[in-house]
């Protein structure tokens, strides 16, 4: 014997509605957090700069391309230089920026010594920094093979 009514009303349905409510505080929050805290990432001190003349600030180059053909000659800017020539070059470029680069590119026949003259030539200029320059190798297709 079983103890229970016979009517049975139904229950509740489940809501297929999005509850808007949440939502529209959680935003209204977030909205006055940034309105608050949006001047404060914006702290420019104003500043009254005085005015002065000065001599336009010169570019100074990054770097200074040296080449050195086959025969040991040394050429700046496809100009030949002799040792005192290059060393009073690299000596004006090392004034104007102690940070100027040397990028040398010296043929693949020199003499190792050679390079190693100059690079001294340019370390006592004032230029420490040296940039070797090559040219990448060929890239040659491989025949695809073709599996057996």
């Amino acid at each position: 014997m079983s103890f229970g009514r016979l009517e049975r009303t139904p229950g509740p349905q489940p809501m297929s509605d999005i509850n808007m409510t949440p939502l529209v505080d959680v935003m209204l929050v977030l909205v006055v957090i940034f309105i608050l805290t949006a001047p404060l990432l914006v702290s420019a001190v104003k500043v009254d700069l005085p005015k002065a003349e000065a001599a336009p600030a010169a570019d100074a180059p990054k770097f200074v391309a040296l080449t050195i053909n086959q025969a040991g000659q040394v050429f700046v800017a496809d100009q030949v230089m002799g040792a005192e020539a290059l060393a009073d070059t690299l000596k004006a470029a090392a004034l104007k920026n102690p940070d100027t680069e040397v990028q040398l590119r010296a043929d693949a026949a020199v003499p190792y010594g050679r390079v190693v003259e100059v690079m001294g030539v340019a370390q006592k200029a004032g230029l420490s920094r040296v940039g070797f320059v090559t040219d990448p190798p060929a890239v040659v297709d491989a025949p695809a093979t073709v599996p057996r």
